[in-house]
């Protein structure tokens, strides 16, 4: 395995909570046509309202479809990030963090539309957009943090640690380094 268990788990806890809440609101409410459980019809919480409205599906397709894409596309990722050859590695590491940074650009849209616009929010939603946002944040930490994948060995991992320990942090807008990992060597375990 290419990273720590831990850092494994870190990454794939937020997308099995938000592919979760996607799921659970394309099975009750597109399949059974029932109401989600805890939503509230008529209230501030009324997830009927939110996902009747013209803006819960693109080109007649509901968002949780949508949804549930984007969350195993970033459990795809995070499996190659773990198990993929070196190459593989760098292209999905790159690959999760701009997909997960998509993602949290579409989370504000939705929210204002909900708080603005429906004056309702649907709580499996907010679920998902806490999910994606919590996506982000462990990539962006994990990329950046000193000691996150890619920056330093760790205990029990095989690896230049001397290398990798003395290597320059990243310089994002300079064109030496374009992204976080371009300066991990080749044979370095992560």
């Amino acid at each position: 395995m290419r990273i720590t268990r831990l850092k494994l788990l870190v990454l794939v806890i937020m997308s099995l909570f938000g592919l979760a809440a996607a799921l659970e609101v394309f099975a009750s409410y597109y399949y059974l046509g029932q109401t989600p459980p805890g939503c509230t019809p008529g209230g501030f919480f009324d997830c009927d309202k939110v996902l009747g409205s013209t803006y819960s599906q693109v080109f007649g397709i509901p968002l949780e479809l949508f949804a549930v894409a984007y969350f195993v596309v970033n459990l795809a990722l995070v499996y190659l990030i773990a198990f993929g050859s070196e190459g593989v590695f760098r292209r999905a590491i790159r690959a999760l963090f701009g997909w997960r940074f998509l993602g949290l650009l579409l989370v504000p849209y939705l929210v204002i539309i909900e708080l603005f616009i429906l004056h309702a929010v649907c709580i499996y939603c907010t679920m998902m957009h806490v999910a994606i946002v919590a996506d982000f944040i462990i990539i962006s930490y994990l990329l950046f943090y000193r000691g996150g994948i890619g920056t330093q060995a760790e205990p029990g991992v095989t690896g230049d640690a001397d290398t990798l320990s003395k290597s320059p942090p990243p310089v994002l807008l300079g064109s030496e380094h374009l992204w976080p990992l371009d300066f991990v060597s080749s044979n370095a375990a992560v």
